[in-house]
């Protein structure tokens, strides 16, 4: 019987709400009808209560990966990008099963990479995706442990190199393309558009003035106004959906106008390069920030010190009030 009357006059109650092999509950109380209340109470909520003894979670990796592509990666834009990087940073990790996975076993990872030479970049964003995972199976429902990921701090990065074209390189940039590629070239500068966003246009996302992105890195489209003179010259002289260019020549003109572009940025310099003239030119930083489609504002504030009034005040307001002497 699951509930007894104690020599004191208190009832008991005690039972296993998921059997044999599940928690034994034990509560004491003052009349019967509350521990009548409480086992029934119980046994209606045993598969959802903490007591329900529910089995770690013994998947692998992948398999939870497999998870979050059924459910979430395979609607989203850069989902299969996604995949594929969450796919190569579990094997690196050996697909362990989520119940060995610590913050030990996380440090230890980002400890070998390092050692291998990776960037503490690359090595962030690893970590960015496999916390994502987790936070998307966790939103669904999918997964029920703890957030394996969440209180690991991220490695600190070297703030990294930036370059853009100067008005010179420019003009010798513009006269090596012809084609597609100059208009590419011309869009990027005018709209500091990302390389990905650029080359997937369609005509209609060019009206009255306007670029409008649709396959953007957030997911969130963006409008960016542009000359007549550069619309009219796009729906004249585009070929096919919109553009047709290739990526390798592209970089390789790139590099012929600029020598010293940083490591992995190519194409990025276009965006760099409309970003740093919109400040020097006196634009607005939180103007920037929409233009560009930042999702934060220190994103954007990489580009603040080009703007002509930038910290004016550590001039005037100094000490030798901007002079040499008292």
């Amino acid at each position: 019987m699951s509930i007894k009357k104690l020599d004191d006059g208190r009832y008991e109650v005690d039972i296993r709400p998921r059997g044999r092999e599940g928690r034994r509950i034990r509560r004491k109380f003052e009349r019967k009808a509350e521990a009548v209340a409480f086992e029934r109470y119980t046994l209606a909520n045993a598969n959802t209560k903490e007591w329900a003894g529910k089995r770690a979670d013994r998947r692998t990796l992948s398999e939870l990966l497999d998870v979050w592509w059924k459910y979430y990666g395979q609607n989203h834009e850069r989902g299969t990008k996604e995949f594929n990087h969450l796919l190569k940073t579990i094997g690196d990790m050996g697909d362990i099963p989520v119940t060995r996975l610590s913050k030990r076993i996380l440090m230890d990872y980002r400890s070998t990479r390092l050692s291998e030479g990776v960037s503490a970049s690359t090595i962030n964003r690893d970590m960015y995706r496999l916390s994502g995972m987790f936070t998307k199976l966790i939103q669904l429902e999918e997964f029920a442990g703890a957030h394996p990921v969440h209180g690991l701090p991220p490695l600190a990065e070297a703030n990294p190199e930036m370059a853009f074209l100067n008005k010179a390189e420019i003009a010798l940039l513009l006269k090596s393309f012809t084609g597609d590629d100059l208009l590419v070239a011309l869009l990027g500068i005018s709209t500091g558009g990302r390389w990905s966003e650029l080359v997937t246009l369609k005509p209609a996302q060019i009206v009255n003035g306007r670029v409008t992105f649709l396959k953007t890195k957030n997911g969130k489209k963006r409008t960016v106004p542009i000359s007549s003179e550069l619309e009219s010259l796009i729906k004249k002289k585009a070929s096919g959906n919109l553009f047709n260019v290739d990526y390798v020549s592209f970089c390789k003109v790139l590099k012929m106008v600029k020598h010293d572009i940083p490591a992995n940025q190519a194409t990025h310099i276009l965006r760099h390069t409309f970003a740093s003239h919109f400040m020097m030119n006196g634009g607005n930083i939180i103007a920037l920030q929409q233009i560009l489609g930042h999702a934060n504002i220190q994103q954007t504030m990489t580009y603040a010190h080009l703007s002509p009034e930038y910290l004016q005040n550590a001039v005037a307001l100094n000490p030798l009030s901007g002079g040499i002497s008292l």
